[in-house]
């Protein structure tokens, strides 16, 4: 596998310019390292800051794209038009503008002007805007994966919800974008009719100011890993099959990316129909490595085959069982690419990003030979990477027989040793409560946080704990579900980080109390219903008195009743007995309340 190679990276922090043989020009404006490349019609700007979900907590999730927002609500109602392709979320956070000259100079001096001094007065608005966007926003294929993958930090942190967002104050806002929004974590790129050798002499940059506060570059954090072991699984509920893996940075796996692709739409779409859709990317996470996300959606009744034919292009692929005409087939789409007229203005965001992640960029000769060099035996390398690194989400059901792959867990497999509270009305539930760490068992788990590596714990007022552990394993204390009382909880409250403690609103049920009806009035009785029971009652009751009158009348103390007569009295005492029956199945629904 070709891995690309990377230089010290150099600051950028002088003031000189400089251009390349594709006309791209590198300078620095206040202070902001600056990219430049030609492309004909209007301008386009992008300003990148290299922060994003990764550098936040789960305590503090929200608060990049918060500081974003707050950043453009100053600029007036709309979002300003945005043409360029995405950047990672996870790490990058981008203002980006297309206009005529005046207007990109407004929007960045704008945008800078916000960052400078972020007015929060609006924050509480903006954060329910930003609630309304997270509810409609489609799920991020990749993003439950990154959970288990990763757990409930760095980049495991686009899996989350954004928890801490209803709980960011405006001093914790102004903060991030003092430390985070700064000259030296940012690089600027602008696309131009022209690019002279400087910004000076670009008429219409009169007057852009780009002042930001001082601070340095933020290395990407650190990936974590939350699973044992790889290639692993895990069991999904919305019918797809994503795979997930992370490999070193490379044009042999970025081609290796596309032959996957091609071979599971083939395979899993043209050739059989198990699926309707079937896509493979690949995306740089870091400077090192990058994250490739092969998925695939097929109907209910062609989950269990979809499932087990992607994983069986998976080892065909690791077998070293790929056609040298598919590589040449991917090779000529890369190598027609780097034809592509404006490629240098097109690659500019790619070039800050790496400007940003102290990565040297390629010239296209160096692409170029990159690419003509991958080999088969390359590719063979990468597929054997990609599964060794795999985490596969699945149906559940539909990869029983293990395919190679762990299950990955769904429990931790050490407990705390400490005071025990079995639940008060459940069977083999049971809290324990030490100095180091928690741990909930039940019949079916057992799940262990540690204080120290508690990501996040949301404290109710009636005493209830929410613990989410680095792992991405979760445990809810509930009081009255194992009769703990609060002064038993002082452990939790005396060792979990202050920064990791959410103190959240009143729970509307608690869960685990029962419910309690609001008082309802007696039911009026139905009217026809009561007179369906006279109708039924009283002709039984007349009867069965007259036959015991006449009984009595028919005989006495010291004599029998003649046969006839008694044979006469028990047919009419058979026919009150049955008419009683249906009363007293309807006097029954009455004593009951039914009508």
């Amino acid at each position: 596998m070709t891995t690309e190679t990377r230089p010290e990276y150099e600051s950028g922090s002088g003031s000189d310019t400089s251009a390349d043989a594709h006309g791209t020009v590198t300078t620095t404006v206040n202070g902001i390292r600056t990219v430049l490349a030609p492309r004909p019609g209007p301008l386009t700007a992008g300003l990148i800051f290299r922060v994003g979900r990764a550098d936040e907590t789960l305590a503090t999730s929200g608060i990049t794209r918060l500081v974003e927002r707050l950043a453009l609500d100053r600029l007036g109602p709309g979002d300003p038009p945005d043409d360029g392709a995405p950047v990672p979320a996870s790490t990058f956070t981008r203002f980006q503008i297309t206009g005529t000259p005046a207007e990109v100079v407004a929007h960045l001096n704008g945008v800078c002007a916000s960052l400078r001094d972020l007015r929060t007065q609006r924050l509480e608005t903006v954060k329910e805007i930003l609630r309304a966007e997270a509810a409609d926003r489609a799920p991020d294929p990749a993003g439950r994966s990154a959970q288990w993958r990763y757990g409930s930090r760095g980049f495991g942190l686009t899996g989350y919800a954004e928890t801490g967002l209803p709980h960011l104050t405006g001093e914790q806002v102004r903060d991030w974008a003092r430390t985070r929004f700064t000259a030296g974590n940012a690089v600027l790129w602008i696309t131009a009719g022209s690019v002279p050798e400087g910004l000076e002499g670009l008429e219409g940059f009169k007057g852009l100011d780009l002042t930001l506060p001082a601070g340095d570059l933020h290395p990407v954090p650190a990936a974590a890993s939350a699973l044992p072991a790889l290639p692993a699984r895990f069991g999904g509920d919305d019918g797809s099959v994503v795979l997930t893996s992370v490999l070193p940075r490379s044009t042999a796996a970025l081609l290796f990316t596309e032959v996957l692709g091609r071979e599971l739409l083939r395979e899993l779409r043209q050739e059989n129909g198990y699926a309707y859709a079937v896509t493979a990317g690949y995306s740089p996470r870091d400077a090192d490595s990058a994250t490739v996300v092969a998925r695939a959606e097929g109907l209910p009744q062609h989950q269990d085959a979809m499932a087990g034919a992607f994983v069986d292009v998976l080892a065909k692929l690791r077998d070293g069982r790929i056609e040298p005409s598919a590589l040449e087939a991917v090779r000529a789409s890369a190598l027609a690419r780097l034809d592509t007229p404006g490629l240098a203005a097109a690659r500019l965001p790619a070039r800050a990003m790496d400007l940003l992640l102290r990565r040297r960029h390629r010239t296209l000769a160096e692409e170029r030979a990159e690419i003509e060099a991958v080999t088969v035996a390359a590719l063979h390398e990468a597929a054997r990477a990609l599964w060794a690194g795999a985490l596969v989400r699945a149906p559940r059901g539909s990869l029983d027989d293990g395919a190679g792959l762990a299950s990955a867990p769904t429990g931790s497999e050490e407990a705390v040793s400490g005071r025990a509270y079995p639940a008060v009305a459940e069977t083999g539930a049971t809290l324990t409560v030490a100095d180091d760490g928690v741990t909930l068992t039940t019949a079916r788990s057992r799940i262990t946080v540690r204080y120290a590596e508690c990501s996040l714990m949301q404290v109710y007022p009636d005493g209830g704990r929410h613990l989410v552990g680095h792992d991405g394993f979760t445990l809810t204390i509930d009081p009255s579900r194992f009769g703990i009382a609060p002064a038993d909880l002082t452990p939790l409250d005396a060792a979990v980080p202050p920064s990791a403690v959410l103190a959240m609103p009143p729970r509307t049920p608690r869960p685990g109390a029962p419910r309690t009806p609001a008082p309802q009035p007696p039911p009026r009785p139905d009217t026809w219903f009561t007179v369906l029971l006279w109708v039924l009652g009283v002709p039984g009751i007349v009867t069965g008195a007259s036959v015991l009158l006449l009984a009595i009348t028919m005989g006495d103390a010291h004599s029998k009743i003649a046969p006839d007569n008694a044979r006469f009295l028990f047919k009419w005492l058979i026919v009150a007995g049955i008419s009683l029956i249906p009363w007293t199945v309807c006097l029954n629904r009455r004593l009951k309340g039914k009508n």
